[in-house]
């Protein structure tokens, strides 16, 4: 199971759709508070990745990165953002996350970092 963090309704259905036909199932959520109360209200939910966008209003992808540590979750995290700034990729992986995209990214690559990152995780 993945999660899809991310404000753009057609970013989060089209990683559902790539997500089903590699056979994950996936949940989308349309800002990173909504995921927040989500994993508070859900604690024994498991992810076996979440994809994260960095910026979104409210909670952006690095602050829910930070309330998912303190929460004591360490899904794996692929984050994906239109901004490729080397101070928030610098971070971001500095914090733990797997892989770092920028929108526009291709299909393959999406896909490459999801089997890669739930392979890890010994569900492939």
């Amino acid at each position: 199971m993945i999660a899809i963090v991310d404000d753009d309704e057609s970013v989060c259905h089209a990683i559902k759709r790539l997500a089903r036909s590699l056979g994950m199932e996936a949940d989308t959520f349309a800002s990173g508070q909504e995921f927040i109360d989500f994993i508070e209200a859900m604690p024994a939910q498991r992810f076996d990745c979440v994809i994260l966008d960095v910026q979104m209003p409210g909670l952006n992808g690095l602050d829910v990165q930070a309330r998912l540590k303190r929460l004591g979750n360490r899904f794996p995290i692929i984050f994906i953002t239109a901004h490729d700034e080397a101070n928030l990729r610098e971070r971001a992986l500095a914090a733990g996350a797997v892989a770092f995209l920028r929108k526009p990214f291709t299909a393959e690559l999406l896909i490459m970092t999801l089997r890669a990152t739930v392979k890890l995780r010994g569900h492939a």
